[in-house]
């Protein structure tokens, strides 16, 4: 990816993310905002169960970062897993499928744009369980469960993608130790 590239997007998703906050009239500003990859939006299928609802929250989480969402009730999903590569190990709630990949579980947005933008050789992205906290899991005092997104890569292996909750300054910043700094 080309520097002007790089700067373009570290600039352009965060405020993306910004605009969700703000509100129009009880809506997202974000959610006019859809994840585009070049010049084609892509829908994020979602496959559930017919009975989860905690799924409808993480697709409301979703939505308002400016996915269109289809969502694909089943009594079928272990299958659907199966068809996606989804490791049982990671397997959580709901799969969803974008641009190639899979998404499992409650994955923030942000991390699946980021997905979207950097297209790794992967299989797609896990949370595995329904940590408490995580979009879709959110708790009513605030507490956020550690955990980690995975990035499930080609060969079968995992990487962490992301951890949560996100510490102060832990992306796109330079912390310099005492020494370096003088």
């Amino acid at each position: 990816m080309s520097v002007s590239r790089y700067l373009a997007v570290a600039l352009l998703v965060p405020l993306a993310f910004g605009l969700s906050a703000c509100s129009r009239d009880g809506e997202s500003a974000a959610a006019d905002v859809a994840p585009v990859i070049g010049d084609t939006a892509q829908t994020l299928v979602v496959h559930e169960g017919p009975h989860c609802g905690c799924c409808g929250v993480w697709r409301e989480h979703m939505e308002a970062a400016g996915f269109q969402v289809d969502l694909r009730k089943t009594h079928e999903l272990g299958a659907v897993k199966a068809d996606a590569g989804v490791p049982r190990r990671l397997a959580s709630c709901h799969t969803a499928q974008i641009g190639g990949y899979y998404v499992e579980g409650h994955v923030p947005a942000e991390e699946v744009q980021r997905l979207l933008i950097e297209r790794p050789e992967a299989w797609g992205l896990a949370v595995a369980g329904m940590p408490a906290g995580a979009p879709g899991m959110e708790m009513p005092d605030g507490r956020v469960q550690p955990y980690e997104v995975l990035l499930v890569k080609s060969d079968g292996s995992t990487e962490v993608f992301a951890r949560y909750p996100k510490q102060a300054g832990s992306c796109c910043s330079i912390e310099l130790e005492e020494d370096d700094a003088t």
